[in-house]
Parts: C-alpha cells; sequence; structure tokens
C-alpha cells in the first residue's frame, strides 16, 4: 500500500506509539509520521506508507496550526500540565492584559527550546539530560507566529489559536506568554487542527483506523500534499525524459509544479527555471 493517511491522534499515544501500529495494520515497514505531536497532544498527524515516504522531508516545512489551553499562574518543568509543578502564582488577568501580551509573540520571534524536548546536544537528547536533573544552554531559535488569536478565558484558562512555522513549541509559547504577565503559566490541552495541507476535517480517529477491515481506503494519494502547486501533464517525451531524471524544456512561468503522465499518474514534484522544468523529488514507481 502507498499514500497518506491522516491521523487524529488520541492522547497517550507518542507519534512513534502511532507509526509502530501502523507499521502492522498496512503491513510494512516502510512508514513514517509528519510532525511529532506531544503524547498529551491530539490532532492531525499526517502518516505516510509506502512509496509515500519519500514525501515526509517535505513536511518538515510544513505550516501548523494549533488550538491550545493556557493554564496561567502555574509554572511547571516540562511547560506543560503533565510535569513537576515549580511554582504557582496568582493569575488574576484580564482580557485586554491577555491580548496586549499576545501582540508581542506575532509574527517573527526567537523561541528558547524546553529542555524536555528530543533536540540533541553533544550527541545526547535534551530530555534524556532533563530526566536526569540536568539543564544545558540552549541558544534561541527563530520561529515565525503567523496567527495568535484568544479564543476565550475563563479565570486562569486561555484557549488560543495559534497558526506557525516548523520548530514552534507551543507548551514553550504558552511559557513565555505566562511569563510576559508575570504570573508564570504552562499548557493544559493541545490539539492540532491542522498541518500543511490537512486539517481536522480530513483526519481519520486512530481507533476507527485500527478496527476497519480495508484500512486501504483512508490512504490518500501522495499529491495531495503538494494540492496547493499548479498541475501540468507532460507529453510522452517529457514523460520518458522525467522517467530518466533529466530536464526538459517546457514554457511555463517560474515555480513549482505536480507533474502528471498522460494517463494521469502522479510522476514528480517539479520546479520551472528559465523555461526548463527539472525534478524536485520523483514519485513514480520504478519498474
Amino acid at each position: 500500500m502507498n499514500g497518506i493517511v491522516i491521523v487524529d491522534k488520541p492522547a497517550g499515544w507518542t507519534s512513534q506509539d502511532v507509526t509502530a501500529r501502523l507499521r502492522r495494520v498496512f503491513n510494512t515497514r516502510r512508514i513514517g509520521h509528519g510532525g511529532t505531536l506531544d503524547p498529551m497532544a491530539t490532532g492531525v498527524l499526517p502518516v505516510f506508507v509506502g512509496r509515500a515516504t519519500r514525501g515526509v522531508e517535505f513536511f518538515e516545512h510544513a505550516e501548523k496550526s494549533y488550538e491550545a489551553v493556557l493554564h496561567l499562574g502555574i509554572t511547571t518543568d516540562t511547560e506543560d500540565i503533565t510535569g513537576t509543578v515549580l511554582e504557582r502564582r496568582e493569575a488574576a488577568v484580564t482580557r485586554e492584559a491577555l491580548e496586549a501580551a499576545l501582540e508581542a509573540f506575532r509574527g517573527e520571534i526567537l523561541q528558547v527550546p524546553p529542555m524536555y524536548s528530543a533536540l540533541k546536544v553533544d550527541g545526547q537528547k535534551l530530555c534524556d539530560l532533563a530526566r536526569k536533573g540536568r539543564e544545558v544552554g540552549r541558544k534561541p531559535r527563530p520561529i515565525t507566529i503567523h496567527e495568535l488569536e484568544l479564543l476565550n478565558l475563563e479565570g486562569s484558562l486561555a484557549r488560543l489559536r495559534v497558526r506557525c512555522s516548523k520548530g514552534t513549541y507551543i507548551r514553550t509559547l504558552c511559557k513565555d506568554i505566562g511569563e510576559a504577565l508575570g504570573c508564570g503559566g504552562c499548557m493544559e490541552a493541545l490539539r492540532r487542527t491542522s498541518a500543511g495541507e490537512y486539517s481536522i476535517d480530513e483526519a481519520v480517529p486512530l481507533e476507527r483506523l485500527l478496527e476497519a477491515e480495508n484500512p486501504g481506503q483512508f490512504l490518500r494519494d501522495v499529491d495531495t500534499m503538494f494540492r496547493g502547486f499548479p498541475a501540468v501533464t507532460l507529453t510522452p517525451n517529457q514523460e520518458k525524459r522525467c522517467r530518466c531524471g533529466n530536464s526538459f524544456s517546457l514554457r511555463l512561468p517560474e515555480g513549482t509544479y505536480r507533474a502528471y503522465s498522460q494517463a494521469g499518474g502522479f510522476l514528480m514534484l517539479a520546479k520551472v527555471e528559465n523555461g526548463v522544468m527539472s525534478t524536485i523529488k520523483s514519485f513514480f514507481e520504478v519498474s
């Protein structure tokens, strides 16, 4: 089987747990996921099966959207509610004060990765060091918060909508917002509502997928992850050159394209520069 299944990940599962289980469901070792979700988080987790795993690398740069609950007044070692509480403070925050604080976190900002993360320092994962009680310096990394909206504020719980670039830690964003307000904060809950071209409306609950007699019915063609790019159908001669890895002349505006055969098969993600089309990544079956 080949394709992409959009899983609605339940709480309590790691992203690796999901892919490990789906290896058995789809009876293949060629499987990967697009963007790690913390165990407590739920929502959109694209899983790539078979030849579709060639598309995983493109998901590294995909924008993602979330709905998060920020718990004001509580600081934890993991920056989310599952961690050890380090401090509790009064959180008498008004909607106006919170709205004002959010402004500083929109656009391009610097974020210090949390200790409880899979990032490596000198070959060791930060989370492994953190579990040993060690803390090491981390360099701030540039990220982009494209959208940050306050949906609701009830007492010390604030529901936020976030659309962000790769590499963004939402729990760190919650912690930093709490610090900016002077009361501290941590992430209470997190749900990913979109990843790249895929939204939560397209996602299949994991339980339904595991119980399905025909799980292949939920696989989407790999070209759906590139549906934001225009499509072009190649001539037989152009297709032959494509399959040989050669570039060829094509009168199209410069940019990125989905290239298809005359029969409608997805051949490659391609780029056009100076009237020449070349392969970014091929996706056709090799005979």
